[in-house]
């Protein structure tokens, strides 16, 4: 398409929404004998939404001595904070503090020049935090509550908010023309993520100056790929012959940390970097593999400077992205792996659990529409009393994927080359297109494709209650899909609005061949009953949301979602932190906590392990909203958030919240 948006966001919203899965194979509720048919499953989702709407006033008008009760037996102890719009700056609940940790262009490395705005400068960029945070990670140092790491995750740069003269709509192509190698230089250098050490003293977070942790990764540190698919053919490029090494991570959305002290950190969109969108068109092996991924998609204009990000010149480069990273934060001269075990998709997260076998468990979300939820659970144990012994942990183990059931079971199927499934059919064989085992991993969602998984939609984060064994699945939306492919687990055509599924492993056993499940909360505003959404009545209209994306289960085992959507064309609220109730006549219950500047996302939800803190990243405020009449750009944004300086773009930015006077985040 020759006339495009530029904004990234743009593209990574359209093309998740989108889907790249062509197959025509039948829904789960073609595969297995439904225990719903389409005609009952419509009816309950109207019955549903009919005493939701029947609910809704007898909750706001419930008595106090009733609102008292149900606070008591509330996990959740502020405030509910008023949503809004769309306001230039950030909210948080009554009765606590929220303040700027660090923002984009600060610095991180001890030789980091100071933040100057509109300036293309891509050895600066190398060494200040990064642009567009995404998950953050506490580490404590010397066990202690005030003072740790923080590990973060940079997704993805928004041009036309950090450079002047670049438009957020318009030709791509004459926008691409305005870029300098400089500006496509910075915009890699502030990719990846960062490592700084934090402290607090006197009741406030500080970044720790000249740390001896401080670490910047970029597009271009220096990585080496581990696990089944190293050394693949389908790995090796001219610069690396070899196929075991790879230079940057790109587009890290969610992550996760080890029982040992790593960090997790997971490419999510990596078709928008790749060039040349004729290398897709061919009716080759390889070309399909390209559209099974999106790419090359052309969203950034590096491919006209760096010819690896070419895919006529560098055919195998897509292969090296798209990896769970696995980074040490303790030792800034260590090298980041990419554990190729884990599989290659658009990951979300990597929300994890050490099993009651020791095995450790991650289980994953491919964030596309019609796309899959993963596990794998690791071959070897973990080692509670050295550490060093699991650092290659990852490299072996089974990665599944899932099937979910109309009665509310489901079960995961092994993406192993040449294993006969439970029928004794073999589908991943050379014949099929799949050699080895690397290229199961490298071309996952084809080899996913043919075992039939339930098509899902838009799966986010997933995340693991460790207190109940638990395990929660944040499901954004999927605009696409219809009433002839609704199905158990995604019952609503055209969800704008997203679900909350939760599913518990059979027998406690995370490593278990099957599962059951259920969902938590169908999103939306339950004042319209059209929309279906299914919060408890006892949720207030500013506790309901709309397109969950990643979750924090606290010590205390309670569920915090963030949001990525909201806005006041699709939901008159900003996106936020919202609490809810996970057991208990409660159970469904969410009460917002803190809302976002205008344009931004939630996104990071992190705390510290005395639940003292609550850190969270604001990505991409005064970003333009996605078919909004409004234009944000460096010249003229809709926020200067958090500065609020004239000349000053907005600047994405990690936030500590903490309670005044201190205590317990949420009561």
């Amino acid at each position: 398409m020759r006339n495009r948006k530029l904004q990234p966001s743009v593209a990574f919203e359209a093309a998740e929404n989108a889907g790249s899965n062509p197959t025509t194979a039948p829904t789960m509720g073609d595969l297995i004998a439904e225990r719903l048919s389409r005609r009952d499953l419509i009816q309950g989702l109207a019955a549903v939404s009919v005493a939701a709407e029947l609910a809704w006033p007898r909750a706001l008008a419930a008595a106090p001595a009733e609102s008292k009760a149900r606070d008591a037996a509330s996990s959740f102890g502020f405030a509910e904070l008023t949503v809004s719009p769309g306001s230039p700056t950030h909210h948080v609940a009554e009765g606590y503090e929220a303040h700027v940790l660090i923002r984009w262009g600060d610095p991180v490395l001890p030789d980091a020049p100071p933040f100057v705005p509109n300036r293309a400068d891509a050895a600066a960029q190398a060494r200040q935090f990064g642009y567009n945070n995404d998950f953050v990670g506490f580490l404590p140092l010397d066990g202690r509550d005030d003072h740790g790491l923080l590990v973060v995750n940079h997704e993805y740069t928004n041009g036309e908010l950090m450079f002047s003269g670049l438009a957020t709509r318009g030709d791509r192509d004459a926008n691409f023309a305005s870029l300098t190698r400089e500006m496509v230089d910075t915009e890699m250098m502030a990719h990846g993520g960062a490592v700084i050490e934090v402290r607090r003293e006197n009741g406030r977070w500080h970044v720790v100056p000249a740390s001896n942790y401080a670490r910047r990764i970029t597009a271009e540190t220096e990585m080496v790929l581990s696990g089944p698919a190293a050394g693949h053919d389908r790995m090796k490029t001219s610069d690396d012959p070899t196929g075991t090494r790879v230079r940057g991570m790109l587009n890290n959305c969610a992550g996760g940390l080890t029982p040992w002290d790593t960090w997790l950190t997971c490419e999510e969109n990596i078709n928008g970097y790749f060039w040349n969108k004729a290398a897709a068109e061919p009716l080759t092996a390889e070309a399909r593999a390209l559209r099974r991924y999106g790419a090359p998609a052309e969203w950034y204009a590096w491919g006209r400077f760096h010819d690896r990000f070419d895919v006529t010149k560098e055919p195998n480069e897509p292969n090296r992205f798209g990896w769970v990273v696995e980074i040490d934060p303790f030792d800034p001269t260590s090298t980041p792996i990419k554990r190729t075990a884990l599989g290659r998709f658009k990951h979300e997260g990597a929300g994890n659990i050490v099993n009651r076998d020791s095995r450790f468990v991650v289980y994953q979300g491919d964030d596309e529409a019609f796309d899959y939820v993963y596990r794998f659970v690791t071959d070897g144990k973990v080692d509670p009393t050295n550490k060093d012994a699991n650092r290659n942990l990852l490299d072996n183990g089974v990665l599944s994927v899932a099937r979910f059931h109309a009665d509310g079971t489901g079960e995961w199927l092994p993406l192993v080359h040449g294993r006969p499934n439970k029928d004794g059919q073999v589908w991943l064989t050379e014949a099929n297109g799949f050699q080895d085992q690397g290229d199961v991993l490298i071309h996952t969602r084809l080899a996913a494709d043919l075992l039939g998984p339930t098509k899902m939609d838009r799966p986010e984060d997933i995340d693991v209650n460790p207190t109940t064994g638990k395990v929660y699945l944040a499901l954004t939306g999927n605009l696409k899909r219809t009433e002839e492919r609704m199905d158990a687990a995604n019952p609503r055509a055209a969800n704008a609005f997203g679900h909350i599924i939760e599913i518990a492993p059979d027998g406690s056993d995370h490593a278990a061949d099957t599962f059951t499940w259920d969902i938590l909360i169908k999103c939306g505003s339950p004042q319209i009953a059209e929309v279906g959404a299914t919060f408890n009545p006892a949720t207030s209209d500013n506790g309901w949301f709309g397109m969950p994306d990643n979750f924090a289960v606290d010590a205390d085992g309670r569920l915090w979602v963030t949001t990525d959507g909201n806005s006041p064309r699709k939901t008159n609220r900003a996106d936020g932190v919202w609490s809810i109730e996970t057991e208990g006549p409660e159970r469904g219950t969410s009460r917002c906590f803190f809302q976002v500047p205008v344009g931004a996302e939630m996104c990071g939800p992190c705390f510290t392990p005395d639940l003292e803190t609550f850190f969270v990243a604001v990505q991409h405020p005064g970003e333009t909203e996605i078919g909004g009449d409004v234009i944000s750009t460096f010249d003229s944004p809709t926020t200067r958030w958090p500065d609020f300086e004239n000349g000053t773009p907005p600047r994405p930015a990690i936030v500590a919240i903490t309670r005044k006077g201190g205590g317990k985040i949420g009561g």
